[in-house]
């Protein structure tokens, strides 16, 4: 049985764009190609393009999975794997929601009560939060990423945590400057973006350009965005909105 590619995107929720792109790079080549150039998929395509979405749901860039794929000999095998990676993760996500959720209720007593929030665990804030993550997604940025992973090759996994913990705490005193109605271009919001900046510069130079660039991933690196959306709706765009105004009035 073959279905054309209309119907492929139909069924998977990838558009017929995609599916083109996946079959121009080698990630995932149709069963046949008939007249006029169209595409058609049969069953073993249609279960590459579910582990190709699941890896890709996973974090997965599109690289790296076609080398996953490559490499892979048992599809019931590779099935497993990548349910254990979901299984994984939906516990990941179960842990963030929570965290999320203790946040929320400490914010809204201390509204309700009218004083400052004060965070009795603030480990409770991270749960769910893979140190990994960031260093993961700066692939895009593979001059950092380069420098990170040499970093972080000499770390302790506590220092590794601490890392981490302190990138994220920025996260949510940005979310709160948020919440508290500053703009973006602000004062204290563009404190916040010189002191991400300032710990970027100091693994290596970064360019206007390349921290616009870093801004942008905000909203269009999946992970990155779930992360801040996870601490903060809006906080994502907040965060990009923030850097522009940055890297225009101090980098530029």
């Amino acid at each position: 049985m073959e279905w054309p590619i209309s119907e492929v995107a139909r069924m998977s929720g990838v558009t017929a764009r995609t599916l083109r792109h996946y079959d121009e790079t080698g990630l995932l080549t149709p069963s046949r190609t008939g007249a006029g150039g169209h595409r058609f998929y049969e069953e073993r395509q249609i279960l590459r393009l579910q582990q190709i979405l699941v890896l890709r749901a996973l974090g997965v860039g599109l690289p790296e999975i076609g080398r996953i794929l490559s490499e892979q000999v048992d599809e019931v095998e590779a099935l497993r794997g990548h349910r254990r990676r979901l299984l994984a993760e939906r516990d990941r996500l179960d842990a963030l929601a929570g965290s999320v959720f203790r946040a929320i209720a400490a914010l809204e007593q201390s509204r309700k009560d009218g004083r400052p929030m004060t965070i009795n665990r603030p480990e409770n804030l991270f749960e769910g939060v893979e140190p990994s993550q960031y260093e993961e997604n700066m692939r895009e940025f593979p001059g950092l990423a380069a420098e990170l992973g040499r970093r972080a090759a000499g770390m302790s996994q506590a220092d590794a945590d601490a890392a981490h913990r302190a990138r994220t705490a920025r996260m949510i005193r940005l979310a709160e400057l948020m919440a508290a109605g500053h703009p973006a271009g602000a004062e204290p919001v563009q404190a916040e973006i010189d002191a991400q900046y300032r710990a970027l510069a100091g693994l290596r130079a970064v360019s206007a350009e390349e921290y616009r660039a870093i801004g942008r991933a905000c909203v269009d690196n999946d992970t990155w965005h779930a992360a801040y959306e996870a601490i903060a709706p809006g906080l994502a765009a907040y965060q990009h909105d923030a850097i522009e105004v940055y890297a225009a009035a101090r980098l530029s």
